[in-house]
Formats: C-alpha cells, structure tokens, sequence
C-alpha cells in the first residue's frame, strides 16, 4: 500500500502563502484560514459554535443600521500573510453591495468581527486574531464563548483603543448582550435554547 502523494499546495512557498493564493489553490479544504502565511485547516463546527452564530446573526441582522451588512464566515483580507475567516463580520454595506462573487472582504470594510471560540482555535480566537483585527484597524470585536453549565453563551466585548491601536475589554455580557456601540444592540443570549 503507498500513501497518496501529497497535492502540490501542501508545501508552501518561500516566504509562506498570500491572501492571493486562497483564492487560486484548487481543491482547499471548506473554510481555510491564512494566519502569518501558513493556512489553517478547521475542524467542523460543534452545535454550540452553530447555535451562537446564528443567535449572534439573527440579532445583528435585526438591528444592524442600513449601512453595514452581517456576513458569515467569508474571510477578510487583513494583509498579504493574513486572511482569516471571522464566524461573522460587519461591513459597510457599500462593499457588500457588489461582492456577489467575493470570497472575503476587506479589513477597511469591517466594523466588526465576531469569533466564536471552539476548542481546536482557543488559541488563535483569544490571542492571535484579535491582535491581528486590531493592527488591521477594525474598531470593534467581539469573542463568543460557551458559558459554565448548558450551553448559553457569554460575549466578551471589546473596542480598539485608538492611542494604542489594541483593543480594551468593554465588557461580559452573561444573559442578555447589550451595547450601543458600534450600534444600538439587545441580544438575549439565553435565546441560544429556543433555536
């Protein structure tokens, strides 16, 4: 028995891939990242990471302001070594209103990015790509965790700090998310259980 050769995308290039490369490499895995020029392969979602999109989705959608759009997981071009793709993104609707045949957006569209933590991208959705939505500039970012017992979430929010260009803690929303930035938002969180 030989193993099957490995499809030449698998090696990357010198100097690592490009947000380019994701859209010309044939055959990538559904929902491939780039993250500092090497991709990420995700794993498929829990029922927890489902439910909080679309709960997160649903509330946005219904409050969002007629400039900004709500998109699911379609990437978003930071720079040349980073394109990863947020579980939801908000964009100024006049980027949106062209990108039928986009795969991702740019970082100068986002207004925010929402991450829903699962237990393969702990790491790069608490550490890695906030700090990277941060450099890109984008004013706020949200991360979704599952909260103690059952599966309610709870939202921690954040605003990039205009001085440092990092973001600061807003704050925890357990049982129902309510902000005014970057507009007028009331999510109860316990609706996770009715979908």
């Amino acid at each position: 028995m030989t193993a099957e050769p490995l499809p030449a995308w698998a090696i990357p290039p010198r100097g690592g891939f490009t947000s380019d490369d994701l859209d010309r490499i044939p055959d990538l895995p559904p929902h491939t990242e780039l993250i500092d020029g090497s991709l990420v392969f995700v794993s498929s979602q829990k029922s927890f990471h489902s439910l909080a999109m679309d709960l997160l989705e649903q509330g946005l959608r219904g409050t969002a302001p007629e400039t900004l759009r709500v998109r699911r997981e379609m990437s978003l071009v930071l720079n040349t070594r980073n394109r990863p793709e947020p579980d939801l993104v908000l964009v100024r609707a006049e980027a949106a209103s062209d990108a039928a045949d986009e795969t991702g957006y740019q970082a100068a569209d986002a207004v925010l990015v929402v991450e829903v933590v699962s237990p393969d991208s702990e790491e790069r959705d608490r550490k890695r790509k906030p700090q990277l939505y941060a450099e890109a500039g984008i004013p706020h970012f949200w991360r979704v965790e599952k909260g103690g017992e059952g599966r309610l979430p709870v939202v921690y929010v954040f605003e990039r700090e205009p001085a440092t260009g990092a973001y600061v803690a807003t704050g925890i929303h357990h049982d129902r998310l309510k902000v005014s930035v970057p507009f007028a938002v009331d999510i109860d969180l316990g609706g996770i259980d009715r979908l």
